[in-house]
């Protein structure tokens, strides 16, 4: 089934603290610190990120999901929220579901991962993540535009704080600053990588 999405990130400088707020203010542990592989996949002439698509794989929590998004048909890029329409669906072999976006001519373009804590709200529909990501820390609100300004508050976050890049941009932001050779948001390449980079 396709559906909107909507969401806005923000930076977690201190994750206890952030994760007691949440507590405190109605939010329900839904899943705990998990880890999540993600894999986007597109074509060698990048037609899904010129149409601001993607299609990705996601291995969390013993599942693997396959998702496509794409900007709605009235998509205002003035909004300072994130919106898309999203289809996903849960696969048996994630492996080999990757096998066949390669046999049609997609590959693997971005890898990236993160540990995900899920809070589900006493207080709404909504949803809000704690991603533990190799380049910092972040928290994203997904839900109604109402529900999203309701959780900022009730949380504490400024609004002028909030963004909607994706984790593909975000990399490429952080390796600009940083110039890093990793070229994957994995664990494995960064944190190495970044380590070898402080001790020069």
């Amino acid at each position: 089934m396709t559906k909107p999405e909507i969401e806005l990130k923000f930076c977690v400088p201190h994750l206890q603290w952030f994760q007691q707020m949440a507590l405190r203010q109605g939010f329900l542990l839904e899943t705990p610190r998990t880890l999540e592989r993600n894999a986007l996949f597109d074509t060698p002439d990048r037609h899904l990120l010129a149409t601001r698509q993607i299609l990705r794989m996601r291995e969390y929590g013993g599942r693997w999901v396959v998702t496509h998004k794409r900007p709605p048909a009235n998509n205002d890029d003035c909004s300072p929220y994130k919106e898309r329409l999203e289809t996903e669906t849960y696969v048996g072999d994630g492996e080999a579901m990757g096998a066949v976006f390669v046999e049609m001519g997609y590959s693997p373009i971005f890898r990236y991962e993160k540990f995900r804590t899920e809070f589900s709200d006493t207080e709404g529909d909504g949803h809000l993540v704690l991603d533990e990501t190799p380049i910092g820390n972040f928290a994203e609100l997904e839900g109604e535009r109402e529900w999203i300004d309701s959780a900022l508050t009730r949380l504490g976050v400024d609004p002028e704080l909030c963004f909607t890049h994706s984790y593909g941009r975000m990399f490429l932001d952080w390796k600009a600053r940083t110039d890093s050779p990793a070229n994957n948001m994995t664990f494995d390449d960064i944190l190495p990588a970044h380590a070898e980079l402080a001790a020069r």
